[in-house]
């Protein structure tokens, strides 16, 4: 047990010094990992919110009702009663057309464009919220066609397209970031197998001596794969770091942008998990990057 824990400090010893022995190669190694993470990262955060959207709206279906602009108010609630009788129907909420303007108002950030309007151009109109088990596929469309049957009903909306839409784009933006996240990989990889070849090679003497006394292959080589693990947990750091850093400078900067495909919800960072999962992931990529180069290179 005891020599078993002098082993692994002389490993750890041996791999922080090998990266003080090399600081510029180290140094690129952790800057490449951390650009690796920082764009594989924006893709989680943007997949991340958007999912959470989808599944917003994918749980509570609403569909809605535009009205006729010449009904009166009276007329307008007696059309939202009616739609509360409907079937799987659990609330309903009529917008008149002034409360229609204030949302739009307070989703610009401002009303300076709205005042300039000589009358409101916006409907009023019914928004009808079905049971959960009820707001998919033929329930949401048998509501839909019931709404459309009431008179004084000029539109439905029943959001069914852009689920299925938004799904797609959701499912686009993922296979682009499988496709980048490959890429930055393969790079990330040659590069850490690259500086971890040079710290083979700088310390080739030392290890001839060692095979020469007795030690194992495996033992020459895990101190760098243990270099290659901190370099790669110290790039993942650093990356989600930045990564913190661009997301709290971008997302004012992005509003507008933001809103087109997220909607109107506040954007969320990555959680501690997933934060974490890309700090394991820059250590896997300097793990495997050292396994690549030290299996390339003769360590024994």
């Amino acid at each position: 047990m005891i020599a078993s824990f002098h082993q692994i400090v002389y490993f750890v010893r041996t791999a922080v010094g090998g990266l003080r022995a090399s600081p510029l190669p180290t140094l690129v190694s952790i800057a490449t990992i951390a650009l690796a993470v920082v764009p594989l990262g924006g893709l989680l955060i943007i997949t991340g919110n958007m999912g959470a959207l989808l599944h917003r709206h994918g749980e509570s279906r609403q569909v809605t009702a535009f009205l006729d602009a010449d009904l009166t108010p009276d007329a307008e609630s007696a059309l939202a009663r009616r739609a509360a009788e409907l079937d799987d129907v659990t609330r309903v909420e009529l917008v008149t057309r002034e409360a229609a303007l204030e949302r739009f108002r307070e989703r610009l950030g401002g009303g300076a464009l709205l005042d300039a309007l000589e009358e409101n151009p916006l409907p009023a109109s019914i928004e009808v919220t079905l049971a959960s088990g009820a707001a998919r596929g033929a329930a949401a469309e048998a509501a839909a066609a019931a709404l459309r049957a009431l008179p004084g009903v000029e539109e439905v909306a029943g959001g069914e397209a852009w689920v299925e839409g938004y799904a797609r784009a959701l499912a686009l933006v993922r296979s682009a970031g499988l496709a980048l996240g490959a890429i930055l990989a393969v790079a990330t990889l040659l590069i850490v197998a690259n500086t971890v070849r040079l710290a083979v090679y700088a310390r080739r003497d030392e290890l001839e001596i060692l095979a020469l006394v007795g030690a194992s292959r495996t033992f020459l080589r895990v101190p760098y794969l243990i270099e290659g693990a901190i370099q790669g947990t110290l790039g993942g750091m650093l990356g989600v770091g930045l990564l913190y850093a661009l997301f709290q400078i971008a997302v004012p900067q992005l509003g507008d942008a933001l809103d087109l495909f997220l909607g109107w919800s506040q954007p969320e960072f990555l959680s501690s998990a997933r934060s974490a999962l890309l700090v394991a992931s820059g250590a896997g990529f300097g793990l495997l990057g050292a396994t690549l180069a030290v299996a390339r290179t003769r360590v024994s």
